[in-house]
């Protein structure tokens, strides 16, 4: 099942990006998808803020994954744009199997080296300021976290 959440603002989405976090647990896996400009990062950005990390949030297109530490739980921000589905030399079960939060921009890219269960964004732009979001969880700790922060 589809979730719908309207964000009116950054504000919004950064707000629902903190309560996605405070049901963190170790080895959650977000994927985020949309077109350029449509929330992604900004959503990372309030998650990053909400786990306690100080360090500026950009996003990792030319390193692919940026490594943030020094929250609550390690965080593994990756943009996987540039893949084009070659994910298996990259070694992703590395960074999903840890104690840790990984969150992937652009995760169409690289469907078959997702984790069986996960939480799956797509960000739709309405206007300049008005993003759809549809949650789509899959597995039960996902659906249940979904249930609880909407």
């Amino acid at each position: 099942m589809d979730y719908k959440y309207t964000s009116r603002s950054e504000r919004d989405t950064m707000e629902l990006a903190q309560n996605i976090e405070s049901e963190k647990f170790p080895g959650m896996i977000i994927c985020l998808n949309g077109e350029l400009g449509s929330g992604k990062t900004v959503f990372v950005k309030g998650f990053a803020q909400a786990l306690g990390i100080d360090e500026t949030i950009t996003s990792p297109t030319f390193n692919l994954v940026k490594e943030y530490l020094n929250g609550e739980m390690p965080l593994y921000h990756m943009d996987v744009y540039r893949l084009e589905g070659e994910c298996e030399t990259v070694g992703f079960d590395d960074y999903f199997n840890k104690e840790a939060v990984s969150i992937i921009e652009w995760s169409d890219m690289i469907c078959d080296c997702l984790p069986e269960e996960r939480l799956e964004i797509k960000f739709k732009v309405i206007d300049e300021n008005t993003r759809v979001l549809y949650l789509k969880p899959i597995g039960e700790k996902y659906i249940n976290l979904v249930e609880s922060v909407l």
